[in-house]
């Protein structure tokens, strides 16, 4: 039996764990990066039409098979935990100060919110943010970024889909999914 490419899509999708970049499934199905996203792109709208209780996401740069948010709330006793239970509001802040300002210092997120930038340590752990270079300046601090994790807990595709700052009421905790 010869797999056709949607059903290999889909199957890869469902195997890897983790979101595919167009590059990875072009090349596990002998074909172009763009003819790839546009098989992906073709499979991902059968999806929708069929109603199969799957949707294609695309985040943090690749493409992951997930539950409609329409289905997550009848669904929620069958679901593994949120994945950042517990963190504090005042690491909130130090992850959007490093979300939104990237690359920065601890220094620069402490004059930013105007205390203790202790819970970068915490962000770390849990695979949130990472160092990402020195500074060029006195000392050389630690310059800190956000990583594919942040993109994937957080549903974006990169830190360019993060929402205005002006964005009245919207408050970044809002952002978590679970």
């Amino acid at each position: 039996m010869k797999a056709t490419v949607k059903s290999l899509i889909g199957a890869a999708l469902l195997a890897a764990g983790r979101p595919l970049r167009a590059a990875e499934l072009g090349k596990l199905l002998d074909m172009s990066e763009a003819q790839a996203r546009a098989q992906i792109e073709a499979y991902a709208a059968d999806l929708a039409r069929a109603e199969l209780g799957f949707l294609v996401e695309e985040v943090a740069g690749g493409f992951r098979l997930v539950v409609p948010p329409a289905l997550a709330q009848q669904l929620a006793p069958l679901l593994s935990p949120p994945p950042l239970p517990g963190l504090s509001g005042a690491a909130l802040e130090v992850l959007a100060v490093i979300a939104y300002r990237q690359p920065v210092t601890r220094a620069e997120i402490e004059a930013m919110r105007g205390g203790s930038a202790s819970t970068v340590i915490t962000l770390q752990e849990r695979e949130l943010i990472k160092v990402v270079g020195r500074a060029d300046a006195v000392g050389q601090p630690l310059l800190y970024a956000t990583t594919e994790r942040f993109l994937l807990e957080f549903g974006l595709r990169d830190v360019r889909d993060l929402p205005p700052l002006q964005a009245e009421g919207a408050e970044f905790s809002q952002l978590l999914r679970g």
